[in-house]
């Protein structure tokens, strides 16, 4: 099983031929509204590339709005369960994202009810050595921070995307099983180049360790080495989300039983056909899309 905790938000969309600098303003013909936030969208990523292989199960908070199930319809209709979701007292969360001409985006979060979430909503039925456990850090980070000690407690392998940039404390990086960061995340734990920063996290935390590097790929460290995926090449039409696709399609391939390097295959061409499509959620490729195109990508390479 996979249990995401983290974010449901509601996207409002622009397509810009420039994005805004500071105290200008851009005109564009429309907009359009999506759902969103990083949980949400890794639940969803992981339920497309799972397929039915393993249940998949989204928990977290929306308004008491009419937002909140649009927040959820995408989720609904790929069968994750939301039996855990819950409405709050705040608006639902809404981003709003400008996506420029060469797919590049500038984006705004308005938490809401994301801020009620808590780890006590995750049941205990659902926590164990079958179960993997996928966080973000879009919901109070100390709700997240209680559910990795009470997770690890039953042996639930825990994945963390450190994603928006936010400290972690020692013990919790001590509890991971993988921890994904992007070249930003990497350095503000580590101030070093992503290689070296990925394969410190992993010795020192024990982890597997995996940095995303946009169109050069990703870096994956454990403590006994390091490999290399490519990136598959692409049309980028919009990026947004790119980074939950990866951590969807990888959490997918290793709840499946396939090994780091075939997971992280599967997790490289799943983020890339993910920049081939306008929107986040919708942009997310199933199954039988990224198993037609693993081929393309040669296989890890060992760095050291």
């Amino acid at each position: 099983m996979i249990v995401v905790f983290g974010s449901l938000n509601v996207d409002l969309v622009m397509q810009v031929a420039n994005l805004p600098r500071p105290g200008e303003t851009v005109i564009n013909g429309h907009y359009f509204l999506v759902p969103g936030g990083k949980g949400a969208n890794q639940a969803l990523a992981a339920a497309r590339a799972a397929d039915g292989a393993v249940p998949v199960a989204m928990v977290g908070c929306v308004g008491p709005d009419d937002w909140g199930g649009l927040a959820t319809s995408l989720l609904a209709e790929a069968s994750v369960d939301l039996s855990a979701v819950r409405r709050g007292a705040w608006p639902t969360g809404c981003a709003t994202i400008c996506v420029d001409a060469a797919g590049e985006n500038a984006i705004a979060v308005a938490s809401g009810a994301n801020m009620e979430a808590t780890a006590a909503q995750v049941d205990d039925r659902w926590l164990g050595p079958e179960t993997w456990l996928v966080l973000q850090m879009e919901v109070p980070t100390q709700e997240n921070w209680r559910l990795v000690k009470r997770a690890k407690s039953q042996g639930t392998r825990i994945l963390l995307n450190l994603a928006p940039a936010a400290p972690a404390p020692p013990e919790v990086l001590d509890a991971l099983d993988v921890l994904v960061v992007n070249e930003i995340e990497a350095r503000m734990l580590i101030d070093a180049p992503p290689e070296t920063a990925v394969r410190n996290l992993a010795r020192r935390h024990d982890l597997i360790c995996i940095a995303t590097l946009g169109a050069a790929g990703a870096l994956a460290a454990m403590p006994e080495g390091t490999w290399k995926v490519a990136a598959l090449p692409a049309d980028v039409v919009d990026t947004t989300g790119a980074g939950d696709a990866f951590v969807g399609a990888l959490v997918a391939a290793l709840a499946t039983g396939r090994p780091l390097p075939e997971a992280l295959t599967w997790a490289s061409v799943g983020a890339a056909l993910s920049c081939t499509v306008a929107g986040t959620q919708s942009s997310f490729a199933t199954a039988v899309v990224i198993a037609d195109r693993v081929s393309e990508l040669p296989p890890p390479t060992p760095t050291d």
